[in-house]
């Protein structure tokens, strides 16, 4: 998962003020007519698809995924017309939400859709899952308390969620130092779960961008041992061998233009060289 930073002054005033129309319009309508409004104007938020995309360079929201040869959703953080809070609960959603742009998440559709997990079979993907942490209050039509609700689910524009998980050694996802308690070990299991975050194609995409941050590395340290023999070599090296440029690289792997740079954030940590990383907040930032 990567933090984004929405920008609105990505979004032409066009796109905004169709959404702001369509917005009035439901808001006149009754409870029983707004399920049926909000599946006809699908077209409004697939408007938002392209500068949501801005944001994120492309990038999948949850999964960080960049593939080109594959759709992306616009889904919805809180589900417009259905909410599932467990297995055998749900309700309404949040319909006075179909049409906010704050609550648009740009996502590949394996996180979006329910689909299978290709090793254990299980069903995954997002779909209507939206549980909220025990004790939360939950937000209605008459009471659009959202700001009180703990969803589950961590919210990829919200820095302190993603700081919460992060990529392991293996290659999976997993809870970071920050999280407090079984509450956020929770919060992040089940976000890995119903978000897709560990098929077999992402792990393995993610271990590919650590093998080359490793590469790079090892490569730096050879030259930084061969320095270290003697003054003459140090300065042949400085000349004809310089590093630079690959320290230069390996930052670059950790920017919020490169896909998985998460996973080599994740790998220069481990090798101890995360004082190279671009920040989480900055990899949020749209150059």
């Amino acid at each position: 998962m990567i933090y984004v930073r929405r920008d609105p002054n990505l979004i032409p005033e066009r796109v905004l003020r169709v959404a702001e129309r369509a917005q009035a319009q439901l808001e006149a309508l009754s409870p029983e007519n707004r399920a049926a409004f909000i599946e006809k104007k699908s077209h409004v938020w697939r408007g938002f698809a392209r500068y949501l995309a801005k944001m994120s360079y492309g990038k999948c929201w949850y999964s960080e995924s960049d593939c080109v040869q594959s759709f992306k959703d616009v889904d919805h953080y809180r589900p417009k017309k259905q909410a599932r809070r467990s297995d055998s609960e749900s309700d309404d959603g949040y319909p006075w939400l179909a049409f906010s742009w704050d609550n648009f998440r740009l996502a590949a559709q394996r996180s979006n859709q329910i689909n299978r997990d290709d090793d254990t079979d299980e069903s995954v993907g997002k779909g209507a899952w939206f549980p909220l942490m025990q004790g939360s209050k939950q937000a209605t039509w008459d009471d659009r308390c959202i700001a009180d609700e703990m969803p589950v689910l961590l919210d990829p524009a919200r820095l302190a969620d993603v700081r919460l998980i992060e990529v392991t050694a293996s290659g999976k996802m997993g809870p970071t130092k920050l999280c407090l308690g079984a509450a956020d070990r929770t919060r992040v299991e089940e976000t890995v779960k119903r978000l897709s975050l560990d098929l077999p194609g992402l792990v393995s995409a993610r271990k590919q961008a650590m093998r080359l941050v490793q590469e790079l590395v090892e490569l730096f340290e050879q030259k930084r041992s061969a320095a270290e023999v003697s003054e003459a070599t140090s300065a042949f090296i400085s000349v004809h061998m310089p590093a630079a440029g690959q320290v230069d690289m390996l930052q670059r792997l950790t920017g919020p233009q490169q896909p998985y740079a998460s996973a080599a954030r994740a790998q220069l940590r481990i090798m101890g060289y995360g004082e190279l990383c671009v920040p989480v907040e900055q990899a949020g930032a749209v150059a």
